[in-house]
């Protein structure tokens, strides 16, 4: 079973994505909280694979809560999925760059809200190819936090299966194109999330944007 937290100032939305995600035989939600201070409450409680995270909440919002799990060892196996309203380029790299898992639009399907809850699950990145687009363009235009000498502990092969994380590639896309099998495109890709010190794929996708490994349109949709 997938256990999952939702965080949400509103019941209705809180008993409604209850509903949808229970549905499915593999998903139980164990948890609820109203606001981010209960939310990182509950998750330290029930250590749930993944949390469903509103952005926008009276007093502290789902950004700092998320920034706050992310930093406890004890929760480092946990998910976060930032659902919300606001798909905003600052919103998306921001809950990217706080460790959040990835980002899903509370207009998503319902079967597209348990799938997202799956992938999350799995520690995949839950990066849309239009969120992608979006998170590649912030980087670039934005300013550069991260230098690009933070790539230099990586071997050719190594950048190159960053460059296509950051297309938003999954590990049997970047096998094809890179001529190897999914297992040894899903053992470099562990070595980079260790490299580089980045929590997820999603980490992944903006570090390739904002050390110019990839630059928006160099690569294919």
């Amino acid at each position: 079973m997938i256990r999952v937290v939702l965080v949400n100032d509103q019941h209705l939305i809180r008993a409604g994505l209850r509903t949808l995600l229970e549905r499915a035989a593999d998903i139980d939600v164990v948890g609820e909280a109203d606001s981010a201070d209960t939310g990182v409450a509950v998750v330290a409680t029930e250590r749930p694979d993944v949390v469903l995270m509103d952005i926008r909440m009276p007093g502290a919002d789902g950004l700092d809560a998320t920034r706050r799990i992310v930093a406890d060892p004890r929760l480092r196996a946990v998910q976060v999925v930032v659902l919300t309203t606001f798909d905003t380029d600052e919103n998306i790299l921001q809950a990217i760059r706080v460790g959040a898992a990835g980002f899903l639009l509370k207009d998503a399907t319902p079967d597209e809200l348990r799938d997202a809850v799956r992938i999350a699950a799995r520690g995949d990145a839950l990066l849309s190819p239009a969120v992608t687009r979006r998170v590649m363009r912030a980087a670039a235009e934005g300013p550069a936090p991260v230098a690009a000498g933070r790539l230099e502990v990586l071997t050719g092969r190594e950048r190159e299966v960053l460059a296509e994380v950051g297309a938003g590639r999954s590990n049997g896309e970047i096998a094809e194109r890179l001529f190897m099998s999914p297992a040894t495109a899903r053992t470099h890709v562990g070595r980079l999330l260790t490299k580089l010190d980045a929590r997820d794929r999603s980490q992944l996708v903006a570090l390739a944007y904002e050390t110019g490994l990839v630059a928006p349109g160099r690569h294919d949709d």
